[in-house]
């Protein structure tokens, strides 16, 4: 990858870095077609999240890593993260798109059903818990259903069993982020697949109508990881996000 350029907006001397969160259990490969289509246009930054139990601690780390003024694009987990920069640090966030995930606190049944996958990575079904995290049902059905699954599985299995107990704590404990969103008044994208049967289109609707800037965008041919599932589509909807013009807070 380039190193960071640091490029100029139009009619401004800010200097604005596309900082990538990826979702539970995934990393830079994720992202991979953006990076590469982006790469060229904007500054990159990317935060991995595996080695913090909560999500506060999460974006404090991520501020004290990366330059000035973000552009935040997260996806799942690295999507609450998100919202806690902007939490944390408003002045340092330029704009925030957001996928796969819910601003709510996790209900207690929820929670409750993280537990047992726990207990199976710790006694070595890391690929069977990974597999019921991100079940075939949670993409839009066709022929790269299975792929989209195993290279989810396969990112997971490389960060290994700590990292999965240490981001399935940070979901069970994840702040309320309501507050945050309808007092930010940034450029907000909000992004879902119609199929995700994780995280509904509905929940990603309300999120949406918190935010006073924001765009919904729905891709119908996608379910919970339309980074993996319809690439070309988000890397257009996160260009047409980024030529939007920049305001900071």
């Amino acid at each position: 990858m380039r190193p960071e350029r640091h490029l100029r907006p139009a009619g401004g001397s800010t200097v604005e870095t596309l900082a990538f969160l990826p979702g539970f259990m995934c990393d830079a490969r994720v992202f991979s077609d953006q990076i590469l289509a982006l790469n060229a246009e904007q500054a990159i930054h990317l935060a991995p999240l595996s080695l913090d139990t909560t999500i506060p601690a999460m974006a404090k780390k991520v501020l004290e890593g990366a330059p000035n003024h973000l552009a935040l694009v997260g996806q799942g987990l690295g999507a609450l993260v998100a919202m806690d920069v902007l939490r944390q640090a408003p002045e340092r966030v330029s704009r925030i798109a957001l996928m796969g995930c819910s601003p709510l606190l996790e209900s207690p049944q929820d929670a409750a059903l993280r537990e047992p996958r726990i207990v199976k990575a710790q006694a070595g079904q890391l690929d069977a818990a990974l597999r019921e995290e991100y079940p075939l049902s949670a993409f839009a059905e066709g022929p790269y259903q299975d792929q989209v699954q195993e290279a989810l599985v396969q990112m997971g299995l490389s960060l290994g069993v700590e990292t999965f107990v240490r981001q399935t704590r940070a979901l069970q404990r994840r702040p309320d982020q309501q507050k945050v969103l309808r007092q930010s008044r940034l450029p907000a994208l909000v992004l879902c697949g119609a199929k995700d049967t994780i995280v509904s289109p509905r929940r990603h609707q309300f999120m949406a109508e918190l935010i006073p800037n924001a765009r919904l965008e729905v891709i119908e041919e996608a379910g919970h990881m339309p980074l993996l599932e319809t690439p070309e589509r988000v890397t257009r909807a996160l260009q047409e996000f980024m030529a939007m013009p920049m305001r900071l807070m």
